[in-house]
């Protein structure tokens, strides 16, 4: 079973990674872009029966700071 874990920093939290690409795409020509974010997808291939709740866990534990970085689980 293949899940999805989209993690992302909090609104409110400083993104430098998603300003310098922000400032590298306006340097290459790209106007209008306002704000990027820059997060991290984890793909995880589990076997079957894996609970939502277990994969929490995993994103609590190890997967995401959560403290300053928020998570979406796909199963």
């Amino acid at each position: 079973m293949i899940v999805r874990v989209e993690v992302m920093l909090k609104d409110g939290v400083l993104d430098p990674q998603g300003e310098a690409v922000r400032h590298a795409l306006g340097a290459l020509g790209f106007e209008g872009v306002d704000r990027v974010r820059q997060g991290k997808l984890i793909e995880l291939d589990l076997a079957e029966g894996t609970t939502e709740e277990q994969v929490r866990q995993m994103c609590e534990k190890l997967l995401a700071n959560t403290v300053i970085e928020s998570y979406r689980i796909e199963m």
